[in-house]
């Protein structure tokens, strides 16, 4: 039986940003999205979420010490 790898506790929660809030996030964040952080296509949750070369993931962390924490990556080959 196949696990999912997205229910597993140590994943955080991944989702793929539309684009109106792809441009939020960059007019917010005063960037663009080649100044993220790159994910590569072959990862193994990009494949998970079916997430394609150029789009902007949004994972959100749950953390003891900041509460909730916001990232962005860039899926890149």
């Amino acid at each position: 039986m196949k696990k999912d790898i997205l229910e597993h506790e140590l994943v955080p929660e991944h989702s793929i940003l539309s684009e109106s809030d792809k441009r939020k996030v960059f007019k917010d964040l005063d960037c663009n999205k080649n100044q993220l952080p790159k994910i590569k296509i072959t990862d193994p949750v990009v494949n998970a979420i079916d997430a394609k070369e150029g789009d902007v993931l949004q994972i959100t962390r749950k953390s003891d010490t900041a509460g909730i924490f916001i990232t962005y990556r860039l899926v890149e080959s």
